[in-house]
């Protein structure tokens, strides 16, 4: 049992009324710096990137252990899916979770995930870049951020469009390969 076991948690209840993300990092400027908890590993600092690989941070909406967001899984399964895509195309993913250390270490075990798994319980890093927050859970968003830091592309929640698709997240990053 932690803090946040179960549907209506502390987190839930700091992240229930829907808000738009405040003060959104723009494509062109220089990624804000993190460092957060990683399953299984040091902590990871965005900053450690630079000057040698490019990184997709992919923020995702899982609510518990258990429960997740219908539109957030089958991008969770994607990027696992395609992570060597990403590899090869000269980055890495960071992906990014309200979820506390318990249940990010169960969710790694049991989707078996490949990349670097980072939480946030707080949810700081999430309103760093704006991702917004409802019922229960910030909201999803994509960045990528090139070898120099700089955020080349971002793309946040709509009902339309909820999750940057992965073909899209390659070609922005093969675009960065030829470039």
């Amino acid at each position: 049992m932690t803090a946040n076991t179960g549907l209506l948690n502390q987190r839930f209840a700091k992240n229930f009324v829907p808000l738009p993300g405040f003060s959104v990092p723009e494509v062109g400027q220089s990624a804000p710096d993190f460092v957060l908890p990683r399953v299984g590993g040091e902590p990871v600092r965005l900053a450690n990137y630079r000057g040698r690989t490019a990184v997709v941070i992919a923020f995702t909406r899982i609510f518990t252990d258990k429960l997740f967001c219908p539109l957030c899984y089958p991008h969770i399964q994607e990027l696992k899916n395609r992570y060597g895509e990403v590899r090869e195309a000269g980055a890495e993913l960071l992906m990014v979770s309200s979820t506390d250390p318990v249940q990010s270490a169960q969710v790694v075990a049991a989707l078996a995930l490949p990349y670097p798994f980072l939480f946030d319980p707080d949810c700081g890093i999430f309103r760093i870049y704006g991702a917004g927050q409802a019922l229960g859970a910030p909201l999803p968003a994509q960045y990528i951020v090139d070898v120099t830091g700089k955020i080349v592309y971002r793309h946040l929640f709509s009902f339309i469009d909820s999750n940057a698709s992965t073909d899209e997240v390659l070609a922005v990053l093969k675009a960065l390969e030829r470039a």
